[in-house]
């Protein structure tokens, strides 16, 4: 399973709202947290969001849901790629730091840079989508090809020159909406999804950016890449606590969400002088301290919350962790 942030969502509340729907409900149906649709840091899985897309675009009755939500998207959902990009030079050294960093968004999606599949010479291909052996989602790429539009036009000018629009897939809205929101022919059923430019624009300058801000950005970027010295601890913790109370908190599952082998993460935890499973014990005790002195929830569901299967459970770790019961915790403020 592979993850992205959700900053991926935006404007999908908005959007489904408009048209009269419940995004809600759709992120519920497909297993997604309700607190992805107003967050962008949190990590869900990219098949989950697509599938909550292709959902509200059928029950709504909007094949071109996609196209609706890109207009609504803009550069800082990329989180510090959106620095480096903002603040590159030219637009190839857009397209290099977006293709080399995607990842740190969304590890299954990619951009680069081809060859024209016509062979014109003047003409250059920005292919994107998931990487190979994946399905192609459809409102996905919708969204993610109206973005990569969208964010061309703001950086090189409305008229930056798009020659043609490449699809995958024949889309069910009339190819009349695609040309209106690109602005260029549409062309369906191709071998991937790819927006036709200008060779021209790759060499185009920039203004308005500041190198030095485009240096720390890149800085820090490369350091996503480098595993090595960086604590997987925080993310594990901060996972876990997105999956209490939702899902079984099982390494497996953690694992999966940090795009990881679940032997990879218990040999960096080992690295680290702790384990998942101290991690997890940690992060209950921390949880359900807080709902006891904050809220006035019964033992039962705090349990619940923090993943334990019965309250019985529940009161012998906390005699554990703080040496009384829940009761004299939440009555005494204990911890």
């Amino acid at each position: 399973m592979s993850v992205i942030r959700s900053a991926g969502l935006r404007g999908f509340r908005a959007t489904v709202a408009e048209l009269g729907g419940d995004a809600e409900e759709f992120a519920l149906a497909v297993g997604l947290p309700i607190a992805a649709l107003d967050a962008d840091d949190l990590l869900v899985p990219d098949e989950a969001v697509a599938a909550a897309m292709e959902l509200a675009a059928a029950r709504l009755h909007r094949p071109d849901l996609g196209l609706r939500i890109a207009y609504r998207q803009d550069l800082d959902m990329l989180g510090p790629l959106a620095l480096a990009i903002r603040n590159s030079p030219t637009l190839a050294d857009v397209l290099e730091c977006t293709s080399r960093y995607l990842f740190v968004h969304a590890r299954s999606l990619s951009l680069t840079l081809e060859s024209d599949p016509y062979g014109d010479r003047g003409v250059i291909g920005l292919r994107y989508g998931v990487r190979p052996g994946r399905a192609t989602p459809i409102q996905g790429t919708d969204v993610g090809l109206g973005f990569v539009h969208r964010a061309i036009a703001r950086l090189a000018g409305d008229r930056y020159g798009l020659r043609s629009v490449e699809l995958p897939y024949r889309p069910a809205a009339p190819l009349a909406a695609y040309e209106e929101f690109f602005g260029a022919p549409v062309r369906v059923n191709r071998p991937s999804a790819m927006l036709r430019v200008p060779s021209r624009l790759a060499t185009q300058p920039l203004s308005g950016g500041d190198k030095n801000l485009h240096r720390l950005a890149m800085a820090f970027l490369a350091e996503q890449t480098d595993d090595a010295g960086v604590s997987l601890v925080p993310h594990v913790r901060a996972t876990l606590r997105q999956l209490l109370g939702t899902t079984p908190p099982e390494i497996g599952v953690v694992a999966a969400l940090l795009a990881m082998h679940p032997r990879t993460v218990q040999r960096r935890l080992a690295a680290e002088d702790t384990t998942f499973a101290a991690i997890l014990d940690d992060v209950r005790r921390h949880e359900a301290r807080r709902y006891l002195v904050t809220t006035d929830m019964p033992m039962s569901q705090i349990a619940s919350l923090i993943g334990l299967s019965e309250q019985a459970t529940f009161t012998r770790c906390a005699r554990r962790w703080w040496g009384a019961t829940p009761t004299a915790v939440r009555r005494d403020g204990i911890g």
